[in-house]
Protein backbone atom coordinates (compact mmCIF):
# COMPACT_ATOMS: atom_id res chain seq x y z
CA UNK A 1 0.00 0.00 0.00
CA UNK A 2 1.76 3.54 -0.99
CA UNK A 3 0.49 6.59 1.11
CA UNK A 4 0.00 9.80 -0.86
CA UNK A 5 0.02 12.82 1.31
CA UNK A 6 -1.91 16.16 -0.70
CA UNK A 7 -1.07 19.37 0.56
CA UNK A 8 -3.45 21.02 -1.26
CA UNK A 9 -7.32 20.00 -2.65
CA UNK A 10 -6.82 17.96 -5.41
CA UNK A 11 -9.38 16.73 -8.00
CA UNK A 12 -10.90 13.29 -7.18
CA UNK A 13 -10.18 12.12 -10.37
CA UNK A 14 -6.54 11.11 -9.03
CA UNK A 15 -7.90 8.14 -6.93
CA UNK A 16 -9.49 6.87 -10.35
CA UNK A 17 -5.89 6.61 -11.83
CA UNK A 18 -4.18 5.19 -8.54
CA UNK A 19 -7.19 3.06 -7.44
CA UNK A 20 -8.08 2.32 -3.65
CA UNK A 21 -6.31 -1.36 -3.56
CA UNK A 22 -3.21 -0.18 -3.43
CA UNK A 23 -2.93 3.32 -2.77
CA UNK A 24 -4.11 5.88 -0.05
CA UNK A 25 -4.75 9.46 -0.79
CA UNK A 26 -5.50 11.83 2.04
CA UNK A 27 -4.17 15.28 3.64
CA UNK A 28 -3.09 13.75 7.00
CA UNK A 29 -0.28 10.93 6.75
CA UNK A 30 2.97 11.20 8.71
CA UNK A 31 4.92 8.83 6.75
CA UNK A 32 4.12 9.17 3.10
CA UNK A 33 5.42 7.72 0.03
CA UNK A 34 4.86 10.61 -2.04
CA UNK A 35 3.11 13.93 -1.72
CA UNK A 36 0.86 15.87 -4.65
CA UNK A 37 0.35 19.54 -4.50
CA UNK A 38 -0.81 22.72 -6.37
CA UNK A 39 1.05 25.62 -4.99
CA UNK A 40 1.38 24.95 -1.28
CA UNK A 41 5.08 26.52 -0.29
CA UNK A 42 7.58 24.11 0.58
CA UNK A 43 10.22 25.75 1.03
CA UNK A 44 9.95 25.45 4.69
CA UNK A 45 8.16 22.43 5.33
CA UNK A 46 10.01 19.33 6.86
CA UNK A 47 9.82 16.99 4.48
CA UNK A 48 9.46 13.22 5.68
CA UNK A 49 12.29 10.94 5.02
CA UNK A 50 10.12 7.74 3.57
CA UNK A 51 9.01 10.81 0.06
CA UNK A 52 9.96 9.35 -3.07
CA UNK A 53 8.89 11.65 -4.85
CA UNK A 54 6.82 14.94 -5.34
CA UNK A 55 4.01 16.02 -8.31
CA UNK A 56 3.01 19.08 -8.80
CA UNK A 57 -0.59 19.28 -10.96
CA UNK A 58 0.49 22.25 -12.50
CA UNK A 59 3.89 23.47 -14.56
CA UNK A 60 5.37 25.90 -11.95
CA UNK A 61 7.99 24.88 -9.69
CA UNK A 62 8.80 27.88 -8.11
CA UNK A 63 6.83 26.62 -4.77
CA UNK A 64 9.40 23.51 -4.03
CA UNK A 65 12.90 23.51 -3.27
CA UNK A 66 14.10 21.60 -6.12
CA UNK A 67 17.94 21.18 -5.04
CA UNK A 68 17.01 19.91 -1.76
CA UNK A 69 14.56 17.71 -3.18
CA UNK A 70 17.37 16.63 -5.57
CA UNK A 71 20.25 15.87 -2.72
CA UNK A 72 17.36 13.77 -0.91
CA UNK A 73 17.20 11.61 -3.81
CA UNK A 74 13.27 12.64 -4.29
CA UNK A 75 12.22 12.86 -7.77
CA UNK A 76 10.06 16.45 -8.43
CA UNK A 77 7.36 16.01 -10.97
CA UNK A 78 5.78 18.69 -12.83
CA UNK A 79 2.18 18.52 -15.50
CA UNK A 80 3.66 20.57 -18.53
CA UNK A 81 0.61 21.17 -21.12
CA UNK A 82 -2.04 19.74 -19.11
CA UNK A 83 -3.23 23.03 -18.07
CA UNK A 84 -2.38 24.31 -21.87
CA UNK A 85 -5.74 24.61 -22.74
CA UNK A 86 -7.29 26.77 -20.34
CA UNK A 87 -4.62 28.96 -20.99
CA UNK A 88 -4.58 29.38 -24.45
CA UNK A 89 -8.23 30.28 -24.00
CA UNK A 90 -7.62 33.02 -21.77
CA UNK A 91 -5.06 34.51 -24.00
CA UNK A 92 -7.14 34.35 -26.69
CA UNK A 93 -9.53 36.75 -24.34
CA UNK A 94 -6.72 38.72 -22.99
CA UNK A 95 -5.90 39.58 -26.88
CA UNK A 96 -9.54 40.43 -27.84
CA UNK A 97 -9.50 42.52 -24.33
CA UNK A 98 -6.40 44.28 -25.90
CA UNK A 99 -7.88 44.95 -29.26
CA UNK A 100 -11.28 46.12 -27.39
CA UNK A 101 -12.27 48.24 -24.91
CA UNK A 102 -14.24 45.67 -23.49
CA UNK A 103 -13.32 46.07 -19.56
CA UNK A 104 -13.99 49.93 -19.82
CA UNK A 105 -17.43 49.33 -21.80
CA UNK A 106 -18.69 46.77 -19.04
CA UNK A 107 -17.52 49.12 -16.14
CA UNK A 108 -19.13 52.26 -17.59
CA UNK A 109 -22.37 50.37 -18.52
CA UNK A 110 -22.55 49.14 -14.36
CA UNK A 111 -22.07 52.59 -13.75
CA UNK A 112 -25.52 53.96 -15.80
CA UNK A 113 -28.87 54.65 -13.88
CA UNK A 114 -32.12 55.68 -15.55
CA UNK A 115 -34.70 54.58 -17.77
CA UNK A 116 -33.11 55.35 -21.05
CA UNK A 117 -29.80 52.92 -20.62
CA UNK A 118 -30.21 52.56 -24.21
CA UNK A 119 -30.35 55.83 -25.31
CA UNK A 120 -27.26 56.51 -23.32
CA UNK A 121 -25.57 53.13 -24.76
CA UNK A 122 -25.95 54.37 -28.24
CA UNK A 123 -24.72 58.16 -27.36
CA UNK A 124 -21.94 56.91 -25.12
CA UNK A 125 -20.15 53.26 -26.93
CA UNK A 126 -18.40 55.48 -29.31
CA UNK A 127 -15.78 56.17 -25.95
CA UNK A 128 -15.10 52.32 -26.71
CA UNK A 129 -14.58 51.64 -29.77
CA UNK A 130 -11.60 49.35 -30.55
CA UNK A 131 -10.00 46.75 -32.98
CA UNK A 132 -10.27 43.90 -34.28
CA UNK A 133 -7.25 41.47 -34.06
CA UNK A 134 -8.00 39.93 -37.61
CA UNK A 135 -5.36 40.61 -39.84
CA UNK A 136 -3.24 42.23 -37.29
CA UNK A 137 -0.04 40.74 -36.56
CA UNK A 138 0.87 38.56 -33.42
CA UNK A 139 4.77 37.49 -32.37
CA UNK A 140 4.36 34.89 -29.96
CA UNK A 141 7.30 34.62 -27.11
CA UNK A 142 7.92 30.54 -26.93
CA UNK A 143 6.83 28.42 -28.49
CA UNK A 144 6.04 25.17 -25.77
CA UNK A 145 2.64 23.46 -25.08
CA UNK A 146 0.94 27.03 -24.12
CA UNK A 147 2.48 28.95 -26.96
CA UNK A 148 2.28 26.89 -29.63
CA UNK A 149 -1.68 26.56 -29.31
CA UNK A 150 -2.18 30.43 -29.25
CA UNK A 151 0.00 30.74 -31.78
CA UNK A 152 -2.21 28.00 -34.03
CA UNK A 153 -5.53 29.24 -32.69
CA UNK A 154 -4.53 32.68 -33.63
CA UNK A 155 -4.18 31.97 -36.95
CA UNK A 156 -7.48 30.36 -37.30
CA UNK A 157 -8.62 33.51 -35.56
CA UNK A 158 -6.69 35.36 -39.18
CA UNK A 159 -3.36 36.75 -37.87
CA UNK A 160 -0.05 37.08 -38.80
CA UNK A 161 1.74 34.98 -36.45
CA UNK A 162 5.34 35.09 -35.82
CA UNK A 163 6.90 32.43 -33.43
CA UNK A 164 10.08 32.95 -31.69
CA UNK A 165 11.75 29.91 -29.67
CA UNK A 166 15.63 29.72 -29.53
CA UNK A 167 14.92 26.02 -28.10
CA UNK A 168 12.01 24.82 -30.09
CA UNK A 169 12.61 21.06 -30.69
CA UNK A 170 11.62 19.26 -34.71
CA UNK A 171 9.01 17.82 -32.96
CA UNK A 172 7.37 21.04 -31.10
CA UNK A 173 7.69 22.49 -34.61
CA UNK A 174 5.84 19.56 -36.40
CA UNK A 175 3.05 20.67 -34.40
CA UNK A 176 2.98 24.46 -35.68
CA UNK A 177 0.59 25.45 -38.56
CA UNK A 178 2.40 26.13 -41.83
CA UNK A 179 1.38 29.82 -41.70
CA UNK A 180 3.47 30.74 -39.01
CA UNK A 181 6.81 32.61 -39.51
CA UNK A 182 9.62 31.61 -37.55
CA UNK A 183 11.67 34.43 -35.97
CA UNK A 184 15.49 34.06 -34.79
CA UNK A 185 15.61 37.50 -33.27
CA UNK A 186 13.22 38.33 -30.34
CA UNK A 187 13.88 42.05 -31.15
CA UNK A 188 12.95 41.68 -34.49
CA UNK A 189 9.45 40.37 -33.03
CA UNK A 190 8.93 42.80 -31.16
CA UNK A 191 9.43 45.56 -34.24
CA UNK A 192 6.95 43.93 -36.43
CA UNK A 193 4.43 42.65 -34.11
CA UNK A 194 0.62 44.71 -33.40
CA UNK A 195 0.39 42.44 -30.25
CA UNK A 196 2.97 40.28 -28.12
CA UNK A 197 2.12 37.56 -25.68
CA UNK A 198 4.90 35.86 -23.66
CA UNK A 199 4.88 31.96 -23.06
CA UNK A 200 8.72 31.43 -21.63
CA UNK A 201 9.65 30.71 -18.05
CA UNK A 202 11.32 32.82 -16.18
CA UNK A 203 15.29 32.83 -16.06
CA UNK A 204 18.14 35.17 -15.62
CA UNK A 205 17.66 35.68 -19.37
CA UNK A 206 13.91 36.27 -19.63
CA UNK A 207 14.02 38.08 -16.54
CA UNK A 208 12.91 41.82 -16.92
CA UNK A 209 12.97 40.97 -21.62
CA UNK A 210 10.21 43.80 -21.65
CA UNK A 211 11.81 46.93 -19.87
CA UNK A 212 12.38 50.20 -21.50
CA UNK A 213 14.87 49.41 -23.90
CA UNK A 214 13.01 46.34 -25.61
CA UNK A 215 9.49 48.76 -25.94
CA UNK A 216 11.46 51.48 -27.35
CA UNK A 217 11.86 49.01 -30.32
CA UNK A 218 8.32 47.96 -30.58
CA UNK A 219 5.37 49.85 -32.46
CA UNK A 220 3.89 52.55 -31.19
CA UNK A 221 0.47 51.26 -29.77
CA UNK A 222 1.50 47.63 -29.01
CA UNK A 223 -0.49 45.37 -27.12
CA UNK A 224 1.24 42.53 -24.82
CA UNK A 225 -0.31 40.25 -23.15
CA UNK A 226 1.52 38.00 -20.10
CA UNK A 227 -0.19 34.94 -18.97
CA UNK A 228 3.14 33.34 -18.17
CA UNK A 229 5.77 35.07 -15.56
CA UNK A 230 5.59 38.32 -13.93
CA UNK A 231 9.48 38.69 -13.86
CA UNK A 232 9.28 39.00 -17.67
CA UNK A 233 7.96 42.32 -17.53
CA UNK A 234 9.40 45.41 -15.90
CA UNK A 235 6.08 46.92 -14.28
CA UNK A 236 7.91 50.21 -13.66
CA UNK A 237 8.62 50.68 -17.12
CA UNK A 238 5.21 49.31 -18.66
CA UNK A 239 3.80 51.91 -16.72
CA UNK A 240 5.51 54.36 -17.59
CA UNK A 241 4.84 53.24 -21.85
CA UNK A 242 1.38 52.88 -21.27
CA UNK A 243 1.30 56.49 -19.64
CA UNK A 244 2.94 57.53 -23.36
CA UNK A 245 0.72 55.94 -25.07
CA UNK A 246 4.13 53.38 -26.74
CA UNK A 247 2.03 50.44 -25.39
CA UNK A 248 -1.68 51.00 -25.87
CA UNK A 249 -2.74 48.09 -23.54
CA UNK A 250 -1.32 45.94 -21.27
CA UNK A 251 -3.38 42.70 -20.58
CA UNK A 252 -1.67 40.30 -17.62
CA UNK A 253 -2.67 37.39 -15.42
CA UNK A 254 0.03 38.41 -12.92
CA UNK A 255 -1.60 41.82 -10.94
CA UNK A 256 0.92 43.52 -8.64
CA UNK A 257 0.07 46.85 -6.92
CA UNK A 258 2.28 48.67 -9.13
CA UNK A 259 -0.22 47.76 -12.07
CA UNK A 260 -3.61 48.23 -10.57
CA UNK A 261 -5.49 52.07 -10.98
CA UNK A 262 -4.43 52.66 -15.05
CA UNK A 263 -6.83 52.40 -17.68
CA UNK A 264 -5.34 50.82 -19.96
CA UNK A 265 -3.13 48.16 -17.59
CA UNK A 266 -5.70 45.14 -17.17
CA UNK A 267 -5.14 43.07 -14.72
CA UNK A 268 -6.44 39.38 -14.29
CA UNK A 269 -6.45 37.29 -10.86
CA UNK A 270 -4.51 34.68 -11.92
CA UNK A 271 -7.51 32.61 -13.65
CA UNK A 272 -4.70 31.03 -16.34
CA UNK A 273 -5.32 27.29 -14.97
CA UNK A 274 -8.49 28.08 -13.06
CA UNK A 275 -10.99 26.16 -14.62
CA UNK A 276 -12.40 22.34 -13.28
CA UNK A 277 -10.84 20.89 -16.77
CA UNK A 278 -7.41 21.88 -16.24
CA UNK A 279 -7.15 21.10 -12.36
CA UNK A 280 -8.41 17.26 -13.54
CA UNK A 281 -5.84 17.36 -16.40
CA UNK A 282 -2.97 18.51 -13.93
CA UNK A 283 -4.24 16.00 -11.19
CA UNK A 284 -4.47 12.78 -13.53
CA UNK A 285 -1.23 13.75 -14.87
CA UNK A 286 0.73 14.34 -11.70
CA UNK A 287 -1.10 10.58 -10.48
CA UNK A 288 -0.24 9.21 -13.37
CA UNK A 289 3.36 10.02 -13.34
CA UNK A 290 3.68 9.34 -9.61
CA UNK A 291 2.17 6.12 -10.28
CA UNK A 292 4.51 4.92 -12.49
CA UNK A 293 7.67 6.00 -10.58
CA UNK A 294 6.73 3.98 -7.75
CA UNK A 295 5.71 1.15 -9.08
CA UNK A 296 8.36 1.06 -11.77
CA UNK A 297 10.64 3.81 -11.32
CA UNK A 298 10.30 5.24 -14.61
CA UNK A 299 10.50 8.82 -15.06
CA UNK A 300 8.75 10.98 -17.56
CA UNK A 301 8.46 15.22 -17.03
CA UNK A 302 10.41 15.28 -13.66
CA UNK A 303 12.06 18.59 -13.18
CA UNK A 304 15.65 17.67 -10.91
CA UNK A 305 15.77 13.72 -13.04
CA UNK A 306 16.86 12.84 -16.28
CA UNK A 307 14.23 11.48 -18.00
CA UNK A 308 14.31 7.31 -18.11
CA UNK A 309 11.51 4.80 -18.79
CA UNK A 310 11.47 1.31 -19.94
CA UNK A 311 8.82 -1.51 -20.23
CA UNK A 312 9.34 -4.07 -17.22
CA UNK A 313 10.34 -7.53 -18.44
CA UNK A 314 12.05 -9.36 -15.59
CA UNK A 315 11.55 -10.28 -12.12
CA UNK A 316 13.34 -7.42 -10.58
CA UNK A 317 14.38 -4.09 -11.64
CA UNK A 318 16.92 -1.59 -10.02
CA UNK A 319 16.86 1.98 -10.08
CA UNK A 320 19.91 4.23 -9.33
CA UNK A 321 20.22 8.19 -8.79
CA UNK A 322 23.89 8.95 -8.85
CA UNK A 323 26.28 11.60 -8.81
CA UNK A 324 27.05 12.27 -12.55
CA UNK A 325 30.56 11.15 -12.03
CA UNK A 326 32.76 8.89 -14.16
CA UNK A 327 32.21 4.64 -12.81
CA UNK A 328 29.01 4.75 -12.07
CA UNK A 329 27.56 2.20 -14.23
CA UNK A 330 30.27 0.61 -14.01
CA UNK A 331 30.23 0.51 -10.26
CA UNK A 332 26.82 -0.06 -10.00
CA UNK A 333 26.92 -3.44 -13.02
CA UNK A 334 29.71 -4.91 -10.99
CA UNK A 335 27.48 -4.99 -8.03
CA UNK A 336 25.26 -7.05 -9.90
CA UNK A 337 27.77 -8.78 -11.52
CA UNK A 338 29.28 -9.96 -8.40
CA UNK A 339 25.56 -11.44 -6.81
CA UNK A 340 25.98 -13.85 -10.38
CA UNK A 341 22.96 -11.94 -12.26
CA UNK A 342 22.61 -11.18 -15.09
CA UNK A 343 21.19 -7.99 -16.75
CA UNK A 344 18.88 -8.03 -19.42
CA UNK A 345 18.42 -4.52 -20.11
CA UNK A 346 19.47 -0.86 -18.98
CA UNK A 347 18.95 2.14 -19.33
CA UNK A 348 21.07 5.40 -18.38
CA UNK A 349 20.67 8.98 -18.57
CA UNK A 350 22.16 12.16 -16.82
CA UNK A 351 20.52 15.88 -16.05
CA UNK A 352 23.40 18.24 -15.30
CA UNK A 353 24.87 17.15 -11.97
CA UNK A 354 22.93 13.50 -11.49
CA UNK A 355 22.30 10.45 -13.25
CA UNK A 356 20.00 7.88 -13.26
CA UNK A 357 19.52 4.32 -14.18
CA UNK A 358 17.46 1.37 -14.73
CA UNK A 359 18.85 -1.84 -14.59
CA UNK A 360 16.36 -4.35 -15.31
CA UNK A 361 17.83 -8.01 -14.13
CA UNK A 362 17.07 -11.78 -14.26
CA UNK A 363 16.73 -12.86 -10.71
CA UNK A 364 16.02 -11.01 -7.09
CA UNK A 365 19.10 -9.36 -5.72
CA UNK A 366 19.80 -9.74 -2.19
CA UNK A 367 19.23 -7.65 0.75
CA UNK A 368 22.79 -7.44 1.20
CA UNK A 369 24.03 -6.33 -2.20
CA UNK A 370 21.63 -3.92 -1.89
CA UNK A 371 22.79 -2.70 1.41
CA UNK A 372 25.99 -2.23 0.13
CA UNK A 373 24.73 -0.32 -2.84
CA UNK A 374 22.93 2.27 -0.92
CA UNK A 375 26.42 2.86 0.87
CA UNK A 376 28.11 2.95 -2.22
CA UNK A 377 29.71 6.59 -2.30
CA UNK A 378 28.42 8.53 -5.59
CA UNK A 379 25.02 6.83 -5.34
CA UNK A 380 22.58 8.98 -3.90
CA UNK A 381 19.28 6.35 -3.30
CA UNK A 382 18.86 3.26 -4.63
CA UNK A 383 15.54 1.70 -5.27
CA UNK A 384 14.26 -2.02 -5.73
CA UNK A 385 11.62 -3.42 -7.77
CA UNK A 386 10.44 -6.67 -7.56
Amino acid sequence: MYDILKLNEISPKVTGVLGTDDYRVSAECEMPDAIILRSFNMHDYKVAPSVKAVARAGAGVNNIPIDKMTENGICVFNTPGANANAVKELVICCLIMGGRKLVQGINWVQSLKGDDIDKQVEKGKKAFIGCEIEGKTLGVVGLGAIGRLVANAAVELGMHVLGYDPYLSVDGALLLDKHIEHITDVTELFAKSDFITLHVPATPQTKNMVNAESIDSMKNGVVIVNCARGELVNNADVVEAVKSGKVGRYVTDLPKAELLGYDNIITLPHLGASTPEAEDNCAVMAAKQLKDYLENGNVVNSVNFPSAKAPRNTPCRIAILHRNVANMIATATSFVAEAGININNLVSASRGEVGYMLLDIDAKIDENTVARMRAQDGFISVRVFD
